[in-house]
């Protein structure tokens, strides 16, 4: 590194700022981080008699220099260091003269910049064009004083005495203008007439932005003065119509309602707090309108109120033999329940669950019981729901804040120990909004909901009076914690006689009420509800059977009308095709007669019970396995065994080994848009491989359900009641389970057992001996 020093060029390190800029006699104090800036200052200090070229670069939010991103003109100064902590110097900055730089140079091996400059003169004019511009800066200042208030108070008395032109500049730059491009341009303008004509502008610039700070702080003044007077009026008034009697106020009533009722202690507390803060606001303003809304939800949720329960288990049992017809087990474990809640005065025990195919009853129950204990009923259905604030309620920092569904409810019921019907809890979804049914389990946690937090309501709410009542359609879709902390109750399906009673002594009367027409206008036969119930509803529950019945009551209905006049109709199986039209159902659905490779199994759904046809075939190939159908996993995995199996004991079914490397085996099970999973088809598809591989029937009258093991062992199956009734709408004549499942069997209606051939098996050949059809 040279240096040269001489009176028309000199080459120093250069100390790059973040956006500061200086002007001749005006010393500063900076403070030096960066460590390429420190190593200037430094060597300068050393080497240079502690000069320095100082100057901006253009873009200062930058971390990284690049010379090119330098300005040309800046400072030579003077530098003394001052404390150095932590990586950062003080320093203090002696502007001594503007000059032009160049030759800027990087040392790479000392992370130092280097620069060469020359001395920049400003040209002094001293026209007539100055002295005007001059005299109204002056008239600028005589009208605004106030605006070099941020001038050091040396500077000013230096100015008081006279000053050039130039050095009065330079001063309204550095201590007047914020902006880091303002000051850059100072420094570069070369005369004194543009230098004042910068001034004036600066100045003039700096005074309206004075203007506008002054009116707007005028503004707060007299918005401020508007609040308080607004408060003092306001409580003036309040006294005075304290002193006459004169009414009340809102806030005086929600403050006697307050006094008069047993609300808790926190409450009383909060709302008193609350109403202090909206006491301190204009009435109309936003702010005190969310703090009303928020108090009016407050005391409307009840805290103290409640019903008192009907205790008579022998009325409680008459309501709900009278509203539904069957449901023994359900009633029973219901009866028990409430008899634990007599006897203990609490509801400490797990939550009911009502789970079931949709129609079998499970709402109207939940209503039947809360019409016998005479509480009220509130229903909140939670299907689809996957925003955890639904449950808990938003904060009331939101704009649009609600409380959660829970506490809308029971503003809704008015009383805090309601039946409250958690409708579709197995279809709450989960998403990056939070998870639901986590916030359930505070809900329903008997340990928990003494003290549920509402997000929105802010204080603890007491829940263990409420009786809760979840219903779901399928158990497996019920989040694990939660159906822990439930008492499941299983209502199965309708067998055809149950739905026979429950549209003569339910669906009927209420169809014929909900028409405002006489009960005895309209009569059914049984063998027309019976033939509505096999033709045009396969269903679990009976939802379906009242459309129908409803259909053909708004059809006579309109016949009434048109006519003017009403008798007396009597419903047979001829007035059920004319009113209903084409049949939606054949008698059966099961195939008409007996194939090879088509076997008829029994599946469960959330529905109820379906039969489930499964057809295999074969055609050359490589021993390949083709699946289609929608199947799940787990009847994929049934595949796989069944034909793993058939494959070991292919001579044990007289079927040659060697056939598997020549054919492709194709399983298949029909309406392929439908998906189908589950694990009781294994023994099915393997009958319907060795009927297709061995070319013989298999009866299509008797269906079989059952999930085979690698060694053709039966496994025990779930839905057997569904199953059995599925077959028996379809026409099937008999059915095979699993020998472990007659314990089931002894539980099934007795229309099923009647009607209904049951045959057990252990393994795979017991069905295949019951199933085969022999030609011969």
């Amino acid at each position: 590194m040279v240096q040269k020093q001489d009176d028309v060029k000199l080459t120093l390190p250069l100390l790059i700022t973040y956006g500061d800029v200086f002007y001749p006699e005006y010393p500063t104090a900076i403070k030096i981080k960066r460590q390429a800036s420190l190593n200037a200052v430094k060597t300068s200090t050393k080497d240079f008699n502690s000069l320095v070229f100082v100057v901006a670069q253009k873009n200062f939010n930058a971390e990284k220099i690049e010379i090119n991103q330098l300005n040309t003109v800046g400072t030579i100064c003077e530098i003394s260091l001052g404390k150095e902590s932590k990586n950062v110097v003080s320093a203090t900055i002696n502007p001594l003269k503007i000059v032009n730089l160049s030759d800027f140079y990087y040392d790479n091996e000392n992370d130092i910049y280097f620069a060469s400059g020359e001395n920049r003169t400003i040209e002094v004019k001293n026209t007539s064009a100055e002295i005007a511009i001059f005299k109204k800066i002056l008239e600028l200042i005589d009208q605004n004083p106030d605006i070099f208030r941020t001038f050091p108070k040396d500077i000013m008395d230096q100015f008081s005495k006279g000053t050039s032109a130039e050095r009065f500049c330079y001063a309204v730059a550095n201590f007047l203008i914020p902006e880091y491009l303002e000051k850059q341009n100072f420094l570069e303008i070369t005369n004194t007439t543009d230098l004042l004509k910068e001034t004036f502008n600066a100045i003039l610039k700096q005074n309206e932005l004075r203007k506008i700070e002054t009116e707007l702080n005028e503004n707060i003044r007299k918005n401020s003065e508007k609040v308080q007077r607004e408060y003092y009026l306001r409580e003036k008034m309040r006294a005075i119509k304290s002193e006459l009697n004169d009414g009340e106020s809102d806030d005086d009533k929600i403050l006697e309602q307050l006094e008069k009722n047993p609300y808790p202690e926190y409450v009383k507390e909060k709302v008193k707090s609350e109403l202090s803060k909206a006491q301190m606001m204009p009435p109309g303003s936003q702010e005190s309108g969310l703090i009303h809304n928020y108090i009016n939800v407050l005391m409307d949720v009840p805290w103290y109120q409640e019903t008192e329960d009907n205790e008579d288990l022998t009325s409680v049992k008459e309501v709900l033999d009278k509203n539904h017809f069957g449901l023994e087990k359900v009633k029973e474990r219901i009866i028990e329940y409430l008899a634990v809640k007599i006897m203990t005065g609490n509801l400490k025990s797990p939550i009911l669950c009502l789970f079931g195919p949709p129609g079998v009853g499970k709402t109207s129950l939940a209503k039947s019981i809360a019409e016998a204990l005479n509480r009220k009923f509130i229903k909140c259905s939670l299907g689809g729901i996957s925003d955890e604030a639904e449950i808990r309620g938003h904060r009331r920092t939101y704009v649009g804040a609600l409380p959660g569904r829970i506490i809308q409810g029971m503003r809704k019921a008015k009383v805090r120990n309601p039946l409250f019907l958690l409708d579709e809890v197995d279809k709450l979804d989960s998403t990056y909004k939070g998870d639901p049914a986590s916030a359930m389990l505070e809900v329903l946690d008997p340990e928990q909901n003494y003290s549920f937090n509402d997000n929105y309501l802010e204080e603890p709410y007491d829940l263990s009076k409420v009786l809760f009542i979840a219903t779901a359609n399928s158990l497996y879709d019920i989040p694990e914690p939660l159906r822990d902390r439930m008492e499941l109750i299983e209502m199965n399906s309708y067998t055809v006689l149950e739905k026979l009673a429950i549209a003569k002594g339910h669906l009927i009367p209420k169809i014929m009420e909900r028409n405002n027409l006489p009960a005895d206008l309209i009569t059914f036969h049984d063998e027309a509800i019976l033939y509505i119930i096999e033709h045009y509803t396969r269903e679990a529950g009976a939802r379906e059977l009242e459309r129908k019945l409803e259909t053909i009551v708004r059809k006579i209905l309109v016949e009434f009308l048109l006519k003017k006049r009403k008798c007396k109709r009597s419903i047979d199986v001829k007035s059920v095709k004319k009113y209903l039209g084409t049949l939606i159902f054949e008698s059966s659905k099961k195939e008409k007669e007996s194939q090879v490779g088509v076997v008829t199994g029994l599946a469960y759904t959330s529905y109820g019970g379906e039969i489930l046809p499964i057809e295999v075939n074969s055609f050359t190939g490589t021993g390949r396995l083709v699946l289609t159908g929608s199947l799940g996993d787990v009847m994929k995995e049934s595949c796989s065994i069944a034909f793993d199996f058939v494959k070991s004991n292919a001579q044990k079914y007289g079927i040659s080994a060697e056939i598997f490397e020549k054919i492709d085996l194709h399983i298949h099970v029909p309406e392929g848009a439908t998906p189908k999973d589950g694990p009781s088809a294994g023994v099915a598809i393997t009958l319907a491989i060795i009927s297709c591989l061995t070319n013989k029937k298999i009866n299509a009258d008797i269906a079989l359900t059952g999930e085979v093991t690698l060694r053709g062992r039966a496994l025990a199956i779930g839905g057997l009641r569904e199953k059995a009734l599925a077959a028996l709408r379809s026409g099937i004549k008999t059915i095979i389970v699993p020998k472990a499942n007659k314990k089931n069997v002894e539980e099934l209606p007795i229309e099923v057992i009647d009607n209904l051939k049951i045959e057990y098996m252990t393994c795979v050949d017991d069905a295949l001996k019951i199933m085969e059809v022999n030609d011969d």
